[in-house]
Order: C-alpha cells, then sequence, then structure tokens
C-alpha cells in the first residue's frame, strides 16, 4: 500500500507574467489532491507567494514539487505531518 501524506507545499513565483501559467496548469492537473490554497500577490517584489495544503501519495506531491521544482524563476519547498 502507497504511503499517504498531508504536507504544506509554498512556491515562490517570481516574475508571475513569465511563470505563473505554468506553475497553474499543474497545480489544476492535480487539484484533486489540494485541500486548501492560498496565493499572495506582492507587486512591489514582483513575486506571486502560493501555500498549498495536499493530501496525496508521497510519491504524487514529490512529482508535482519536481515538476514546479523545473519551471524558471519558481522556488518550491515542501513540509510532510507527521501523522
Amino acid at each position: 500500500m502507497e504511503q499517504k501524506s498531508v504536507a504544506v507545499i509554498v512556491i515562490i513565483v517570481r516574475k508571475p507574467d513569465e511563470s505563473a501559467e505554468k506553475v497553474n496548469k499543474i497545480l489544476s492537473e492535480n487539484g484533486d489532491i489540494v485541500i486548501a490554497r492560498l496565493g499572495v500577490p506582492y507587486p512591489k517584489r514582483e513575486l506571486c507567494i502560493i501555500t498549498l495544503v495536499v493530501d496525496g501519495s508521497n510519491d504524487r506531491i514529490g512529482a508535482i514539487t519536481g515538476k514546479i521544482g523545473q519551471i524558471p524563476n519558481v522556488t518550491v519547498k515542501t513540509t510532510f505531518a507527521k501523522l
């Protein structure tokens, strides 16, 4: 049986005009494991900060963050809950 986890993913998108569409496409494709999403634009620094709470397999969460991390101008970090 595949291990499932609850995790928090934080995504920082620099130059959102160039990268946000790619990030949102990946998030939309995986919306079934998203419990909550908060997006905060920060135009002063030309940033967008996205926080996700997800519940899914460790492999799937890792695949999502891996894809997002390959997008230029994007930083992603994940923290898994200890259950």
